[in-house]
């Protein structure tokens, strides 16, 4: 049997719930606010659990501090510039929070959202969130559905979404992963199947063209990740085992495998110093992010993929991390 979902704070005088999952090899908990992925335990090679996610003890700490540590991030995960895309023959105008572009979802987006659970049993959570048409400017209602699943040593993320009018959508998870289970990601080895990623300027806006990568930023051989900064769309040659990491401290490796045609591969150099879980100061390079994906503002640059959702077309699309020990 399930163990019951415990109450894990209040915001908003509404109660935000821990659901606990464990299939006797790997075991993690999520949270209905943000639809938080809050902890993922897995053995190291001397069998010890390790948690290898970033995140904080309580909720007050989910709502008010920077990094949507382990949330679902949409409806459009990254940046649109200027907050405006065209759909069918219109303009339409987002939010902007962060100037003078729109990213992740807008001022209160998933992440900040309350979701209901649909269903839960002991290896996996189902959770909804209905999301009203203009909220943040996006047209349409939608309902949106994410399971977390265990299945041996692998966690998949599965994500649901229906509209009543044509809109946008793309949706991801924002975990910080650290495989030694420590705030500094030293040791971890890293890489990713990409011969080509997405250039942007300054602002994080792609630029429109597509490059193949470089000595600096090319990952398909495994690169220690010591003083190297990363925050770089890759559109991946593949869907399985097409990124992953290692913890030389651990020997815990972690592949990640999804049907998204990109990922934002990003090493938490402007993550902003705080107290995480179990009083653990966190900061810039605590921890690594593999954000499966649509390419930043691709409702503006159709050459990066189909982002659009039409009226009565289902978005269904999954990600799957699985740990290894070496």
């Amino acid at each position: 049997m399930p163990s019951e979902p415990v109450l894990f704070g209040t915001v908003d005088k509404q109660d935000v719930h821990e659901i606990f999952l464990d299939n006797g090899r790997i075991s993690c908990s999520v949270l209905t606010y943000g639809c938080v992925l809050r902890t993922l335990n897995v053995s190291d090679r001397n069998g010890k659990l390790v948690d290898v996610i970033l995140g904080y003890d309580d909720l007050q700490s989910y709502v008010t501090l920077s990094g949507r540590m382990g949330a679902v991030i949409g409806r459009y995960a990254n940046r649109i510039k200027d907050g405006r895309f065209p759909l069918n023959g219109k303009d339409v105008q987002l939010s902007i929070n962060r100037e003078p572009n729109h990213i992740h979802g807008g001022f209160k987006g998933f992440d900040k959202r309350i979701w209901g659970i649909s269903e839960y049993d002991s290896d996996h959570v189902k959770l909804h969130y209905s999301s009203a048409s203009d909220e943040e400017g996006y047209p349409g209602n939608m309902e949106v559905y994410v399971t977390y699943r265990l299945h041996e040593n692998s966690l998949t993320i599965r994500y649901e979404a229906e509209s009543d009018m044509d809109t946008i959508c793309n949706l991801t998870n924002h975990s910080y992963f650290n495989l030694s289970g420590t705030n500094r990601i030293d040791g971890h080895r890293a890489y990713v199947c990409a011969d080509r990623f997405v250039p942007v300027g300054e602002d994080g806006i792609p630029t429109g063209e597509v490059s193949n990568v470089n000595e600096d930023n090319g990952l398909r051989n495994p690169k220690l990740l010591e003083n190297h900064p990363f925050d770089v769309c890759y559109l991946l040659d593949s869907c399985d085992d097409c990124a992953g990491c290692c913890s030389d401290a651990t020997g815990i490796r972690m592949s990640v495998s999804t049907d998204m045609p990109a990922i934002q591969f990003y090493t938490a150099d402007n993550l902003k110093e705080c107290i995480g879980k179990n009083g653990m100061k966190q900061g810039e390079r605590s921890g690594i992010c593999f954000e499966t994906q649509f390419p930043p503002d691709s409702p503006n640059n159709p050459q990066f993929g189909d982002c659009v959702l039409r009226k009565g077309e289902k978005y269904e699309h999954g990600t799957t991390f699985s740990f290894y020990r070496f």
